[in-house]
């Protein structure tokens, strides 16, 4: 049995788990299954990182099927915006997923399912400010999103895009916050260290982009917004406001024709 107390050994796991989430986003199956067997032989040979690894397998198992199950879909006679919506609905196979492992080892999942204490202050670097504020700055800065909107058309072309948008914004940023900051962070910083949960929750957030045919450098942008939304919660100690700032973001990016 392995024994390493050495710190890097989770930069291999994360390592495992990042290379994990860009080869089944490209379908390369084969060579997907390679940080599979990694992280499956680490849960069985390590106790002391056996929930951090165990928690990347399952995730990387629900992303698998979660690609087969999307690659199924596009064999259907549907049209692009249903098989976008039935896309980010087929989330809930990886928010499952990840649960999976919570179950087998009788642990619980805080979610971050309070919602805000509205007279809570804020801790910053230099000083603090008051929760609203913190979420109003949060609100605003999302916002901006709605800038350019270069997007005209008929009433009837406006309202099918607006159906279309509430209904991508609400699938995408609920399921994605659920299972980056809901399960992944609260379970890796109970495991690990804070940084580390942000940092991998982040990046991953952003590389899972790949999935959808984001390209690979803007995926890694997207990291910046996990980051952000990281930041959100562990802040307010809620998840609700970052699944606010993510819908209000998602719903910016589909009006400006960023997503169709």
């Amino acid at each position: 049995m392995i024994r390493s107390h050495h710190p890097f050994f989770h930069i291999i796991l994360a390592t495992l788990f990042f290379t994990g989430i860009i080869l089944l986003s490209y379908r390369a199956y084969g060579w997907g299954l390679l940080p599979l067997l990694g992280l499956f032989t680490l849960c069985l040979s390590t106790q002391k990182y056996k929930s951090v690894a165990s928690l990347f397998l399952f995730f990387l198992l629900g992303l698998l099927i979660f690609q087969f199950a999307t690659g199924w879909m596009e064999e259907w006679d549907i049209s692009k915006e249903i098989y976008i919506l039935l896309n980010r609905a087929a989330l809930v196979i990886i928010l499952v997923a990840v649960i999976i492992p919570h179950l087998l080892s009788k642990s619980t999942i805080r979610f971050f399912t309070k919602f805000p204490d509205w007279k809570k202050r804020i801790s910053m670097p230099a000083h603090s400010i008051s929760m609203p504020l913190f979420l109003f700055i949060g609100l605003a800065g999302s916002s901006t999103i709605f800038i350019p909107l270069p997007w005209f058309g008929e009433i009837g072309e406006v309202r099918s895009l607006f159906l279309f948008a509430v209904g991508f914004t609400i699938l995408n940023a609920t399921l994605e916050e659920f299972i980056w900051r809901g399960v992944m962070l609260s379970s890796l910083a109970r495991n690990t260290s804070i940084v580390y949960a942000v940092t991998v929750t982040s990046i991953g957030f952003g590389l899972l982009h790949l999935s959808i045919g984001i390209p690979f450098l803007f995926s890694l942008l997207f990291s910046f917004g996990g980051l952000f939304y990281s930041f959100v919660v562990w802040k307010t100690d809620s998840i609700y406001p970052a699944i606010v700032f993510h819908m209000v973001m998602n719903m910016g990016m589909v009006l400006n024709g960023w997503i169709n």
